[in-house]
């Protein structure tokens, strides 16, 4: 996929790592089940970037902002990534804890998601996902769906490829 000069320039002044933190936002998932969790950490290892921490969470609200801006406080951690909790049933609240605590938003990062998704993995059902995706400071946040189709297609297309980007534009102005 062809990319500007300046984008090219800017992925050559990136980080070349960064930290996470691992979330996996499930009620019924567990170390042992949590094939979405490990696909996360095994495509950011593979691809050099560093897994500081792996958790698994309740879809609580307020559990989830909680840990976002414990994150986002934390100058060892530089991005968040979740899986689970983004579609439409009663429970699904990760949307909307991720939403309400962002200072930023990239709403590319959904659109992108939604359409890929649609395309190549799911069909008509990607518009049920709430993907999303931003900065609190300078901590990137990107919230995925729990599905291992979901978590590869966004890892992959998406994340990978731009996370040291996107820090080099976090850090740019103000280093963490």
């Amino acid at each position: 996929m062809p990319t500007s000069p300046s984008a090219e320039q800017h992925r050559r002044e990136a980080p070349s790592s960064v930290t996470c933190l691992v979330v996996t936002v499930s009620d019924t998932r567990t170390p042992d089940t949590d094939k979405s969790g490990r696909l996360v950490r095994d495509l950011l290892e593979e691809n050099g970037y560093q897994v500081a921490e792996a958790r698994i969470v309740p879809d609580e609200y307020d559990l989830i902002r909680e840990l976002l801006q414990d994150a986002a406080a934390n100058p060892a951690i530089e991005a968040v990534l979740l899986n689970g909790g983004t579609g439409i049933a009663g429970r699904d609240t990760t949307f909307e804890a991720v939403r309400d605590v962002l200072q930023k938003e990239m709403p590319g990062f959904g659109e992108i998601f939604r359409m890929l998704s649609f395309a190549e993995d799911i069909g008509s059902a990607a518009m049920l996902t709430r993907a999303i995706a931003g900065t609190i400071g300078t901590t990137a946040v990107f919230s995925m769906p729990g599905s291992t189709g979901a978590v590869r297609l966004a890892m992959t297309r998406l994340i990978v490829p731009e996370l040291r980007h996107v820090m080099r534009e976090l850090y740019k102005d103000s280093p963490k």
